[in-house]
């Protein structure tokens, strides 16, 4: 057997993983964790072959580095290491015994994700580390890979705000860490579907790679020929910005101007540009490129701006935006049942937008839908926004109806058999006057039973309202492109990062939400409880005077009129006032109940939206303080003088039912209990705010209680030494500059 050879494969696969700290999907858990049964493997397989290896010759100096390394190993005082190294070791001993792994969210599999980083920020250096180390480096001068890389050195750093790019300062790096020059830590830039082409070293911005070729640091370009374009960083920033010539957000490295905030990404740059097209889609002549960045109206979108390359068709005053000019002809999108076909121009009459509610320009091209007597029209980008349109041309493609299996089979009259209880009958329950039960909690919603009707098992205490009992299995949503399917909330741990709504803060699989199965490399798995999946447009909501519509662009970022917060989300959707223009509402407060009960009270409680003049003064039942009559609060109609401040009654933290657990790996595996709070025994104090925990859940965590969500992160993040590998990162200088891949 070729030992030498497979312990290289061993650690070629290990070093080639794609940036180990890119966490971006949104199941930053299972990324991890795979890699850590990598590291794992690699480790599992010297335990394999230490006695052959001693037993036999060593000839190649990398035989001789790995039979010391062994022998280091096995002669070592364990007890006299450092405890990093010592509790690492002792994972990666368990796990050399197995045979084969387990469900990856085991507790131990967590706990050392931070011993990595910690253990190769000792200093000194452990011995041991320094032979691996040792060993990594000479696979890596084995393979020829890594030295056909460019490498990228930029010389400026920038901040994206508002759309616009600022020169933040000269970029200096100050670290030279070993360990960080190897290419398990490089930042690698490819095209789709393509071996990476260039990479950025974080240990030492190319000083020490001198066997790799360098990118031009400063260049000129046919695109921008009256300035030069440099070598730029983009720090790290919650909006995003196209390159100016595709459609692809700029990456982490791009070539830029900032005397005309000008920038290509890199694969844009070495591509050569093309100065003439011909397009008989959109114009029968040819299509010369006009380079300049000049305000013209394009044909196709009726926009000026100068975000993109232009052709134009001088004789027929014919201009595109080189974007426009990829624009599909048939699509379908989520605001609309029906597809929708591009038009050079409408009729006579006035058109509005349906996703913008924008007026159209009669004259340019747009979007209006192929069924006969409808009448929905929308501008060329406001159809082909990604978070409207899936990205796919349906010209040409034949359109099949969607199937769609009901979410309950109906057994006899009043009694069904839901998909999400298959085991039990549900009876439907008429009883209109029963008395409220504040511990009934609708299973889909995780909501209480106010009024009306709703489902209950036969067999069990498993109930849903009749309107969540017929909730379609699949849906498509006005803020996401893609079909979403209703699953059933989790019965086990959750990653706790990855719990939260997509367009609200609250948590969400504790009920049933709706996900997103068509997941892209880099985006969030997309998923919404189901109080935010039935909200749709036009909205009438008693927090305003007009209707709302869901107008935000995808980049866009408006802060709610209501609760006065801008949050961040992977979608920033609000409900906007198209009348108004300064009103806008966010998910979570859109989705507040408008009507509730308290168990005290035989009433329907309603949400006040307060009154800046008011003088009265109100007080709540619950907590015994003063409420704010210019903020919301619950109140009861028929004179009973009941007012409730809003988490007092629902708690911090909505949609989360006792028996629920999280796990956190932020907090290095620490496990959530969520516990009901048992009001006629004393209330627990909680270990961060030390206040009384009011609501009508607990949450537990270490053997200590807290009252919310917030309570138990804060408290925790004292504790614990959250995510070692930012540590690991912030003590060699990355502190300085937060990569977008790096969060």
């Amino acid at each position: 057997m070729d030992f030498e050879g497979e312990v290289i494969s061993a650690i070629s696969q290990l070093i080639s993983i794609d940036d180990p700290w890119e966490v971006d999907n949104g199941d930053a858990n299972t990324e991890i964790i795979a890699r850590v049964i990598e590291i794992s493997y690699v480790s599992n397989t010297f335990c394999e072959y230490a006695m052959l290896l001693t037993q036999q010759k060593a000839e190649s100096e990398l035989m001789l580095l790995i039979t010391q390394t062994i022998s280091f190993y096995n002669s070592m005082d364990l007890d006299s290491q450092p405890e990093p190294l010592r509790k690492l070791i002792s994972f990666i001993a368990k796990k050399a015994d197995l045979d084969y792994y387990v469900d990856p969210l085991l507790e131990q599999d967590l706990e050392v994700l931070p011993l990595f980083g910690k253990t190769l920020s000792l200093e000194p250096e452990p011995e041991l580390i320094s032979l691996i180390r040792k060993i990594v480096s000479l696979v890596i001068s084995m393979d020829p890979k890594w030295k056909k890389l460019i490498s990228l050195c930029p010389q400026v750093a920038v901040r994206l705000e508002n759309g616009i790019l600022h020169v933040d300062e000269e970029f200096v790096w100050e670290t030279n860490d070993k360990w960080c020059c190897f290419p398990l830590f490089w930042l690698k830039f490819r095209s789709p579907e393509q071996d990476a082409t260039h990479f950025f070293c974080r240990g030492c911005n190319g000083k020490n790679h001198n066997e790799n070729n360098k990118a031009p640091v400063e260049i000129k370009h046919p695109l921008h020929p009256r300035h030069s374009l440099r070598l730029a960083l983009l720090r790290k920033s919650n909006e995003t910005r196209q390159c100016y010539c595709c459609d692809v957000s700029l990456q982490e490295i791009f070539y830029y101007c900032s005397a005309c905030d000008y920038a290509m990404n890199i694969a844009c740059v070495e591509k050569p540009p093309v100065y003439s097209i011909d397009h008989s889609k959109w114009h029968e002549h040819t299509l010369a490129l006009f380079p300049r960045q000049t305000p013209f109206a394009c044909s196709l979108c009726s926009l000026t701006h100068t975000s993109c390359p232009f052709y134009i068709c001088p004789p027929c005053d014919f201009v595109a935006h080189q974007r426009c000019i990829s624009l599909p002809r048939v699509i379908r999108i989520s605001r609309h049942p029906h597809r929708i076909s591009f038009n050079h121009s409408f009729g006579q009459g006035d058109w509005s937008c349906c996703v913008c509610r924008r007026k159209i320009d009669n004259d340019y091209g747009g979007y209006s839908c192929i069924k006969e007597g409808c009448s929905y029209v929308a501008h060329s980008k406001c159809a082909t926004q990604k978070n409207v349109w899936d990205g796919k041309e349906l010209e040409g493609i034949l359109e099949e109806d969607e199937k769609v299996e009901p979410p309950f089979v109906r057994i006899s009259d009043r009694i069904i058999e839901h998909f999400s209880h298959q085991h039990h009958h549900l009876r439907l329950d008429e009883n209109t006057g029963r008395d409220y039960d504040v511990n009934k909690l609708c299973q889909a919603c995780i909501m209480p039973i106010y009024s009306g009707n709703f489902y209950s098992c036969m067999q069990c205490d498993y109930i849903l309202h009749e309107k969540c009992a017929n909730l379609s299995r699949k849906m498509h949503h006005p803020i996401h492109p893609h079909m979403l399917t209703l699953k059933v909330g989790s019965r086990g741990l959750v990653e706790h990062s990855v719990d939260p709504c997509s367009a609200c803060p609250w948590k969400c699989k504790a009920g049933f939400f709706y996900e997103c199965e068509q997941q892209d490399k880099d985006e969030y798995l997309f998923k919404l409880h189901v109080q935010c999946a039935t909200m749709s447009e036009p909205l009438v909501h008693k927090s305003h005077e007009h209707s709302l519509f869901l107008t935000s662009k995808p980049e866009e970022q408006r802060r709610c009129s209501v609760c006065k917060k801008l949050e961040q989300f992977s979608t920033n959707e609000t409900f906007n006032c198209i009348e108004c223009d300064y009103f806008a509402l966010c998910f979570g407060c859109a989705t507040l109940p408008q009507e509730v009960r308290y168990e005290h009270d035989k009433h329907m409680l309603t949400l006040s939206y307060g009154e800046e003049t008011c003088i009265t003064t109100y007080w709540c039942d619950i907590c015994e303080q003063e409420i704010d009559p210019k903020e919301r609060f619950y109140t009861c109609g028929e004179y009973c003088c009941v007012t409730l401040h809003i988490e007092c009654l629902l708690g911090q933290d909505l949609y989360v039912k006792p028996g629920s657990s999280w796990i956190s790996f932020s907090f290095n595996g620490e496990k959530i209990y969520v516990r009901a709070n048992d009001h006629h025994m004393t209330r627990p104090i909680c270990s961060h705010c030390k206040k009384r925990c009011p609501h009508k859940i607990v949450l537990e965590s270490s053997g200590s209680k807290f009252c919310s969500t917030s309570c138990v992160g804060y408290f925790l993040s004292t504790k614990v030494n959250t995510a070692g590998h930012r540590e690991y990162l912030q003590r060699r200088g990355y502190g300085n500059y937060e990569f977008s891949a790096l969060t």
